[in-house]
């Protein structure tokens, strides 16, 4: 059975015409799941209400 995430890559893929060989699949797919677990962490921070953003980014 093909995961939800291998569906998305080959739909995607198709619909930006880009060419992904079958043997590469598996790991994009892997990789597709990686990065979600990675936004996941950054969409689930919350943030406080208050929160301004800074007119200028000094590092």
């Amino acid at each position: 059975m093909q995961s939800q995430t291998f569906d998305y890559v080959v739909q995607t893929a198709q619909l930006l015409n880009l060419s992904i060989a079958p043997e590469a699949l598996p790991q994009v797919t892997k990789n597709m799941n990686t990065l979600a677990a990675i936004a996941a962490l950054v969409t689930e921070f919350e943030l406080p209400e208050d929160l301004e953003a800074a007119p200028i980014f000094n590092p």
